[in-house]
This record gives structure tokens, sequence and C-alpha cells, in this order.
């Protein structure tokens, strides 16, 4: 299974990033690409403690039932549903959004599993660095797929 805490699918996930330009277009979904970068460092930004969201209540209801979504190998369905403080709406800024991102990602991944947040998924609840590790490799996997690369 692959993790943000491998330095190869981290360079992995870095090669793809550097592919997309302003002008790349999703392939499903609401977001453009600059909101896509500057929400999937909020992502990284959760992921490492620098942002907790509160538990939702459906996520307190099955989110510990249905926790495999998050660390399986299956990857995310297109069109998830996400939290309200992850979208990023305002991001304009296509390269800064892009370094931002890259570098959250190398912070994450270098720091390890000592690094990651103890903080509960606002979904899920619960999880272990290990589990953050994956999730967080399939949500960018998520987004890099939604605009094709």
């Amino acid at each position: 299974m692959k993790t943000l805490f491998e330095k190869s699918v981290c360079d992995e996930l870095l090669h793809r990033i550097d592919q997309l330009s302003p002008d790349s277009k999703a392939l499903w979904g609401k977001m453009n690409v600059t909101q896509m970068l500057a929400h999937s460092a909020a992502g990284m930004d959760m992921a490492s403690g620098r942002l907790n969201i509160d538990r939702v209540l459906i996520g307190k209801l099955i989110g510990r039932f249905i926790k495999s979504i998050y660390t399986n190998e299956t990857p995310f369905g297109k069109n998830s549903p996400t939290a309200a403080q992850l979208v990023k709406k305002d991001a304009s800024d296509f390269e800064k959004e892009k370094a931002n991102l890259k570098a959250l990602m190398q912070e994450f991944s270098i720091g390890g599993i000592e690094k990651c947040t103890t903080h509960p998924h606002p979904f899920f609840g619960k999880l272990k660095a290990e589990d953050w590790g994956i999730g967080i490799y399939k949500h960018t996997d998520h987004h890099l797929r939604q605009f094709g690369v």
C-alpha cells in the first residue's frame, strides 16, 4: 500500500504535480486546478496537525465503520464529499499554491509518523499515523487523477 511516508511515493506525487499547469482542466468536480492545489495543501495541514477540524455528525455515527475507505488500496471515487474548511474557492495564484503543496508534502514525508497529527479525522475519527500516510496519499492521488496527471 502506498504511503506518503515513503520517499519514492512522495517523489512520484511531486513529479505529477509538476505536470500541472494553470490551464489544466478537471475531468470531474467543481474545483479549478489552483483551488485543487490549495485544497490538497489544506489536507496536508490537517494530516500534520496545523489544521484541526471538528468531527462531523455523520462521521461520528458511521466513520469508524467505513474507515477502510481511507486506508485501503481502492482509489477514492469521483465527487467524494469534503469538509467545508477544505474548500478553497478564493485560491488564485497557481505557482504559489503549487509550491506550497509541494513543500508541505515534502515536510510531511520527511517528518514521518512522529510528526503526524493525533487529532481525529473529521469524518473517520481517530487514525494511526500510518493510516494518515496512506489516506493523504490517496487524497492527493485522487485530485491529481481529477486533473489527468
